[in-house]
């Protein structure tokens, strides 16, 4: 063992014991004596683990338990609670709590559950990694496959990479509109600044100016500390703006002049001060339509479409299915630690011919459905055809029902209302699955399964 651990607890004695158990184990134990304390500690130190007392003088360490999960949401935290408050301390498990644990510790126990927990930690680590080798930190060809059609994305990305122009990309839900930005700020010259992401529509709309441009403290209600928004996070770099069509009209206009005067103003600040970003924005929606009808200013669309990407549908490159396939094989392999070696001729077929209107992502769900239900060391057909969906187009629907039974059909329909229920609901809680959980009226456990046998990731949907 070894690295550093953040302890938040306000026992001396309990902080004692820690600090030599730990120690003794290879440990820089850190010590926090409020939650106010350990936040900021954990936020400047970035420790590997944190074990959290449920009482603070301060708050509740439940409280302290969902700002640490809001700003990692992979950090394992363990609980820490006396005998009468267990109930409190399985509560804090469905806020994300790794375990807990009651005092008196008992030193060898306060080990065995620091080692799973990191060794949890770890595991999701070598799958960020293997996310990182397989996906961003390659090229569109791997990323996205190595048919023409990406060929020529990959193309234009080059061309405008070299400029700075503000760019578009138009694709539907699903066909991978972030790593094209991601791709665009990569072979910039912007490469070593920031990339900063933010999704439109999963931000209220009473916080998005505040997300976007920043605050000063007191600017309103709950503003106790000043924020840095977005755009000055990613100084020198890149603005992601996914589903640029749901900004506000008044927000709009304040992106508008932004951008023309490379002067940003937070809210509740006297003065602006300089800005140097690029702009690249995406949309599933028809932005020419949108300006038509009033709803997206003309001025602003041209200013954002200096360049425009078109990516299209998976079901137009078919050639690139096996490949993605293969490849989300191999990250949910190591995730779940399955030893499944490859996807089966005739299950790569069924894929080829599904017409998936849910493109990339669709095909990453069935993919680790299948995995996740498969006890063989190879997929096959019937573990993809399971979780096969019908594309809702118009001429399409009946032709993809053909063979199934009223229970397939029944099935399909209801994973799907699921799977749409815990979108929308993580989209508005910003990918915080203990609030969604208590939106959904269900535990964070049950949630936590559902989501991963669905393929959906809390932090998708986190701003």
């Amino acid at each position: 063992m070894g690295g550093t651990l953040l302890v938040i607890d306000d026992d001396p004695a309990s902080c004692r014991l820690l600090g030599a158990v730990l120690g003794q184990q290879g440990f820089e134990v850190l010590v926090a004596h409020d939650g106010k304390t350990g936040v900021e500690l954990c936020r400047r130190r970035k420790p590997l683990l944190v074990v959290l007392d449920l009482h603070l003088p301060d708050t509740n360490g439940i409280d302290v338990l969902d700002e640490l999960r809001q700003d990692a949401e992979n950090l394992p935290v363990v609980m820490l609670t006396a005998h009468a408050d267990v109930k409190t301390a399985v509560r804090a498990t469905r806020h994300g709590a790794f375990d807990y644990l009651t005092k008196p510790l008992d030193a060898d126990e306060l080990i065995v559950v620091i080692g799973r927990a990191l060794e949890t930690r770890a595991l999701k680590c070598e799958v960020a990694e293997l996310r990182q080798r397989l996906g961003a930190g390659g090229t569109l060809a791997l990323q996205m496959g190595p048919s023409a059609e990406v060929a020529a994305v990959a193309e234009q990305v080059r061309v405008v990479a070299e400029t700075d122009f503000s760019v578009v990309v138009l694709g539907e839900t699903g066909t991978g509109k972030e790593l094209v930005a991601q791709a665009v700020h990569r072979e910039s010259e912007r490469r070593s600044a920031p990339f900063v992401a933010v999704d439109c529509g999963a931000i209220p709309e009473a916080l998005l100016e505040s997300e976007l441009f920043g605050h000063e403290k007191g600017a309103f209600t709950g503003a106790d500390r000043r924020r840095e928004g977005r755009f000055r996070v990613a100084q020198g770099g890149t603005v992601f703006l996914d589903e640029v069509g749901n900004l506000p009209l008044g927000l709009q206009a304040k992106l508008l002049r932004v951008l023309e005067s490379r002067q940003v103003q937070s809210v509740g600040a006297a003065r602006s001060t300089s800005l140097d970003v690029r702009i690249v924005a995406a949309t599933n929606d028809d932005l020419p339509g949108r300006v038509g009808a009033g709803k997206f200013r003309a001025d602003l669309f041209f200013r954002l479409a200096q360049y425009t990407i078109t990516l299209p549908p998976l079901r137009e490159r078919a050639s690139d299915i096996a490949h993605l396939a293969r490849r989300f094989l191999e990250e949910v392999r190591v995730e779940l630690r399955r030893p499944i070696r490859e996807l089966s001729t005739d299950a790569v077929a069924a894929l080829e011919r599904h017409p998936w209107p849910g493109n990339v992502r669709e095909l990453r769900n069935v993919i680790r459905q299948a995995v996740l239900e498969s006890r063989e060391d190879v997929v096959r057909r019937p573990h993809v055809q399971k979780f096969l969906r019908q594309a809702a187009t118009p001429g399409n629907t009946e032709a993809g029902l053909v063979g199934q039974s009223l229970k397939e059909r029944a099935d399909a329909a209801a994973r799907e209302a699921e799977r749409l229920a815990i979108c929308e609901t993580l989209r508005t809680t910003l990918g915080n699955k203990s609030r969604a959980a208590r939106a959904l009226s269900t535990d964070y456990k049950t949630l936590h399964l559902k989501m991963k046998a669905l393929g959906i990731r809390a932090r998708d949907f986190s701003p």
